[in-house]
């Protein structure tokens, strides 16, 4: 059990899933996620759309996620909210609620920057979810999602050195863009692991020559799309009859930057506290890979659980503590962005 701490009601909609969560100090005390699924019908999120869902579930989620944590609105010390980066139109559903809440209740509240919040999640501790957070700074995470790849060295809760970054596409970008081209429905990447786990990497893509800490995933998508198309050729019927061999050709060829960055971090800056963050951390050939590097290496290894993996308030909440500690409250005139805020 975490100290307690003040008590905060988190929001999260920088996308479009809406999320709303309570937390005492560290401790998760609720994490509700409201999922827009109309979004698969066209293959990616549609910005108007999910700003739309946000309005219409934004007080259902705030009041499920206090009643399930057995709170109400008057016990609330404060609101933490996603500021960005993400969707203009879902963020400031989010974060003008959070203002008007807090104005309502004559309670502070703090922005907190989104990415931030992802690597800060493994300071929280939810019963049966997290148990062990992490102990302290400094630690580095490999932070990958639709938007982001990255390699990030955490000195603090607001002193963040990137180390490494994509050049253009992210990592989940190229799991869906794939599976668009295998016709797998979207969000691909969580199929593509599935599928993946019956299968074996039987065709090979070349592989970006990038430097040092550098990743990038463009090429290597234009790779796997030209292995398609020659093995199309040849066997009309590749791409359904060997799905999951596909599936886990990609799959692997997607991983193997990330794991051979991570490895060259750690190996450059000495660190072994070593974490992931972001949706495809879920990944479970990602998920291996690493228990394997951090057994045969020495890592201190903290895996997000699956439901701080996606988008969620809960680390938010995280964030917003930090934040709280150090007094860094935020005023009424500040505005949602829809670009990195990040610190460090």
């Amino acid at each position: 059990m975490t100290p307690s701490g003040p008590i905060l009601l988190a929001i999260e909609s920088s996308c479009d899933d809406t999320s709303v969560a309570v937390l005492d100090g560290f401790e998760v005390l609720a994490n509700v996620v409201h999922n827009q699924v109309m979004h698969e019908a066209f293959g990616g999120v549609v910005p108007e759309l999910a700003s739309r869902a946000h309005t219409e579930a934004i007080l259902p989620t705030v009041k499920a996620a206090l009643a399930r944590a057995g709170k109400d609105f008057q016990d609330l010390d404060g609101i933490a909210v996603t500021q960005g980066p993400g969707l203009l139109g879902s963020l400031l559903v989010g974060h003008s609620f959070a203002k008007s809440l807090a104005l309502s209740l004559d309670i502070p509240y703090v922005n907190v920057d989104h990415m931030e919040a992802h690597m800060l999640a493994h300071f929280l501790y939810e019963s049966g979810v997290q148990e062990k957070p992490i102990p302290g700074f400094p630690y580095l995470c490999l932070t990958v999602s639709g938007g982001h790849t990255q390699l990030v060295q955490v000195n603090a809760w607001n002193d963040f050195t990137i180390l490494g970054e994509t050049q253009d596409d992210a990592v989940g970008e190229a799991f869906d863009k794939a599976a668009k081209l295998l016709s797998l429905p979207y969000p691909g990447g969580p199929i593509i692991d599935r599928l993946a786990q019956k299968g074996q990497p039987a065709f090979r893509f070349s592989q970006p020559n990038m430097p040092d800490l550098q990743f990038s995933y463009s090429g290597l998508k234009t790779s796997i799309l030209r292995a398609m198309q020659k093995e199309v050729k040849e066997d009309p019927e590749s791409l359904t009859e060997r799905v999951s061999d596909w599936c886990a050709s990609i799959q692997e060829a997607l991983i193997a930057p990330l794991l051979q960055g991570l490895t060259l971090a750690a190996s450059q800056t000495g660190i072994r506290r070593v974490a992931l963050a972001g949706g495809v951390s879920a990944n479970s050939h990602l998920r291996a890979e690493v228990q394997g590097l951090a057994q045969s290496l020495g890592w201190d290894l903290y895996l997000p659980p699956l439901s701080y993996t996606t988008d969620n308030a809960a680390m938010v909440g995280a964030a917003g503590q930090f934040a709280w500690a150090a007094s860094q409250f935020a005023e009424m005139k500040d505005a949602a962005q829809p670009k990195r805020i990040v610190h460090g």
